[in-house]
């Protein structure tokens, strides 16, 4: 029954083909769409997950980490205090305009610490030592904001709100949701750029723990301390600036449709060509039924075919989509193809095309074995 289920198959080797090429559209469409939308939700966290912090102070109700409010920065006493603290500092993330060679204006998101080094963040720096930043009106711009900003290179100067900045060196990964470019420069810097917003004022406090402390009381004591802040460790604070996204923009009905677009085209064609090809070898079945073969046999030969067309077609739609992560990561997208979801989609793979078999399925039990007897 095997071999009848393959020689079936391969007899007419364009509507194999035809059904292989159905499946691995469907397996691309869905792994590529997904693994964008989870490279661009990754990115709404870039800077969090980088950031060596156990807990965030932001203002009240901020939505996620690219849309902050400004807040006391003598807010940082406080928290230093608090037993179980082991540093904390102050964090701005700015929006600015910054001028072009060509003349035009575009906006930069800059990050600002007074020493980068000791949270470990940028993780990537290509050029320079984020320590210089200290030492006048410097900034690090990430290789991302050439799609932007254009070309640039170290040693060159930039206007950020009308005053400037030498780029003194750049980081690669350092990214935003919104794909504003982002640079870096010094805490103070910051300030002085925007003084009627930011003197006196920052975005966030970050929080490192000592090793061994209870995360949950230092919490809640940061809370108690700090009624008109919000105190999130890094995770949660992660995890609600992706859902801002998802739930504003629409994101998650479009992987939804996307998702369900591909498992019908995939159900569709491969429903067509079995169901063409059992038509085609009815007598064939028939000859299986009339020498005593069960409908239960001849049901595990058009699943052994559905399970070939869908392997098939997964192996060739997963080699595809992972042949498309260097080509998207050159215009600074990120195609993040988890392990666990390529088992997922290879599971609902097997299942959509057994699915789709069923219309072949209810044929065959109908097929009378005298068939066979015929002219």
């Amino acid at each position: 029954m095997a071999d009848l289920a393959l020689k079936t198959m391969l007899h007419d080797k364009l509507r194999f083909a035809i059904t292989v090429a159905g499946v691995a559209f469907a397996v691309t469409l869905v792994l590529v769409q997904v693994g964008l939308f989870l490279g661009l939700l990754s990115n709404a966290s870039a800077t969090i997950k980088q950031i060596d912090a156990d807990l965030w102070v932001t203002s009240h109700a901020t939505p996620n980490v690219d849309f902050p409010s400004a807040f006391s920065e003598s807010l940082i006493e406080r928290v230093r205090s608090v037993p179980g603290v082991e540093r904390a500092d102050n964090l701005i993330v700015a929006y600015l305009p910054m001028a072009l060679p060509s003349g035009a204006k575009e906006t930069v998101i800059l990050y600002a610490l007074e020493d980068f080094r000791r949270w470990g963040f940028p993780r990537r720096v290509t050029e320079g030592d984020p320590r210089d930043l200290r030492r006048g009106s410097f900034m690090f711009l990430d290789e991302s904001a050439v799609r932007r900003f254009g070309p640039f290179a170290v040693g060159e100067y930039r206007e950020v709100n009308d005053r400037r900045l030498r780029i003194i060196g750049r980081t690669r990964g350092v990214v935003s949701f919104t794909t504003t470019p982002i640079g870096l420069v010094d805490y103070f810097t910051a300030q002085a750029l925007n003084r009627d917003q930011l003197a006196g004022r920052t975005h966030y406090i970050v929080v490192k723990l000592t090793p061994g402390t209870d995360r949950a009381v230092v919490r809640a004591e940061l809370a108690r301390r700090l009624p008109n802040n919000d105190v999130l460790s890094r995770d949660d604070w992660a995890s609600q600036s992706r859902a801002y996204w998802v739930r504003t923009t629409g994101l998650g009905l479009n992987m939804f449709i996307t998702v369900f677009l591909g498992c019908l085209v995939g159900v569709v064609v491969v429903a067509q060509t079995l169901y063409t090809s059992t038509m085609e070898h009815l007598k064939e079945f028939g000859t299986v039924k009339a020498i005593g073969g069960s409908n239960g046999q001849i049901y595990a030969l058009l699943a052994k075919q559905s399970v070939i067309a869908a392997l098939v077609g997964f192996a060739v739609g997963a080699a595809q989509s992972y042949a498309m992560r260097p080509l998207v990561a050159r215009i600074h997208l990120h195609l993040l193809i988890p392990t666990a979801f390529v088992a997922a989609v290879a599971v609902g793979t097997v299942a959509m095309c057994l699915a789709a078999g069923m219309i072949s399925y209810r044929k065959v039990a109908s097929i009378d074995p005298a068939l066979v007897f015929r002219t």
